[in-house]
């Protein structure tokens, strides 16, 4: 499963280990002198956050600028007991404020369409990358090997647009993002924004990343991660349990509050790519999920009534999505899906959301025809692709699926 961590990990542990350039923080922990000094350094200005595994802290409203020692103690005070989208922070912490003549937003991760790691770079830094016009952001290709050169970051940043000025400091420090994510074991990073400032500097000013836990590199890191407040939802909980009754088929899930997109997700590393891709094109899916391992029929069917008893009723789609499998058995996987929607409808009655499916691997279309049978039994509208579609192509569409679903139905289609 994936491990994630926040931007104060990432200013303790990683930012000084790979010379990325960064503001200066202070703990809540760490003192009322110290408190005090710094915000003097920094000219009475800086900026106090909660260490929450929780995106968006800035929609949240739980940034806040402070201009003085008192207020600073105030905030990191009452922030750092505020719940944020349903998590609890671990902390608070301040930072140096960064005055800055633009943003940069740029990310790391393993791109299905060009089967490895691709960064995507803006100039739009500090808006969701999901608004963020295609137009204004380039996503370049890399090389596991040879990974990002300073000349190729240089090039993106020069197509973009960006001041000369600027090109080569932030061409260098993308690069060192670069040297972080392949000798970490990250799945995925992302700096948003990059803080540039007058004279040109950048800094890292948000981050946050998630790691593969089975990559060695990653149990190589060489410090652990902090453990945060303890807040499991009751879904995560019975998942948990229902998990830790075998060894048989992974069974893991995250609640992420979404409204939208009930996934059912293979293949580890997949399933956070899928997450990444629904979420970057509005997709709001409920919870991030893993649920391969060749698990046996029984296992998977208990995996997928858990999760239709706890969501299903609150979905406006259900995504069926994973990589293609080497050796976790298609048809029992989906045939396992099928019973459980087919007792929940029993149990329930009729339900009409779409579905998406996409998979590879062994006894795929026994698989897929007998998923079919059970759709067009409930009523069920349905698209399925095939092993040659990548999984972010999959998932892109079934956010935009999900989004005009209304439209579609006004329109009196299936």
């Amino acid at each position: 499963m994936a491990a994630q961590i926040t931007e104060l990990t990432f200013l303790e542990h990683l930012a000084g280990r790979f010379k990325l350039p960064v503001p200066e923080y202070v703990t809540a922990e760490s003192g009322q002198t110290k408190v005090r000094e710094l915000l003097k350094k920094w000219g009475g200005k800086a900026i106090v956050k909660p260490d929450v595994l929780a995106g968006k802290r800035g929609k949240a409203g739980v940034l806040r600028q402070v201009n003085d020692y008192v207020d600073a103690q105030r905030e990191l005070k009452i922030i750092q007991g505020t719940e944020v989208q349903g998590q609890l922070p671990r902390t608070s912490y301040m930072v140096e404020f960064i005055p800055s003549e633009m943003e940069v937003y740029s990310a790391i991760t393993y791109d299905s369409r060009y089967l490895g790691p691709s960064i995507t770079i803006s100039l739009d830094g500090g808006m969701d990358v999901e608004e963020i016009g295609e137009e204004k952001k380039v996503t370049l290709p890399l090389d596991i090997y040879k990974g990002l050169g300073a000349y190729q970051a240089s090039e993106v940043l020069e197509q973009l647009g960006c001041p000369r000025k600027v090109i080569s400091p932030l061409s260098r420090s993308l690069v060192d993002l670069w040297d972080m994510f392949i000798s970490t074991g990250m799945r995925m990073c992302e700096v948003n924004p990059w803080r540039i400032t007058p004279a040109g500097k950048p800094y890292a000013c948000d981050f946050k990343a998630i790691f593969d836990e089975s990559n060695f590199k990653f149990k190589n890191i060489g410090f652990d991660l902090p453990e945060y407040p303890a807040n499991a939802t009751l879904f995560e909980e019975e998942m948990a349990a229902w998990n830790a009754s075998s060894h048989r088929g992974q069974a893991h899930v995250s609640e992420l509050g979404g409204k939208t997109i009930l996934p059912l997700l293979f293949g580890g590393g997949a399933s956070t790519i899928i997450t990444e891709t629904l979420m970057q094109n509005g997709g709001d899916p409920i919870f991030l999920s893993d649920f391969g391992g060749n698990p046996p029929y029984e296992r998977m069917y208990g995996t997928a009534k858990l999760c239709f008893e706890h969501n299903l009723g609150k979905a406006g789609m259900l995504l069926i999505l994973g990589g293609k499998a080497n050796n976790t058995l298609i048809d029992v996987t989906f045939k396992a899906i099928a019973d459980a929607l087919q007792n929940y409808v029993d149990e329930h009655g009729p339900i009409n959301i779409p579905v998406v499916v996409g998979r590879g691997g062994p006894r795929l279309l026994q698989g897929l025809l007998t998923l079919k049978d059970t759709l067009d039994t409930l009523g069920m509208p349905y698209v399925m692709f095939g092993p040659d579609t990548p999984v972010t192509q999959v998932a892109e569409y079934a956010a935009k699926l999900a989004n005009n679903w209304g439209e579609v139905m006004v329109g009196g289609s299936k």
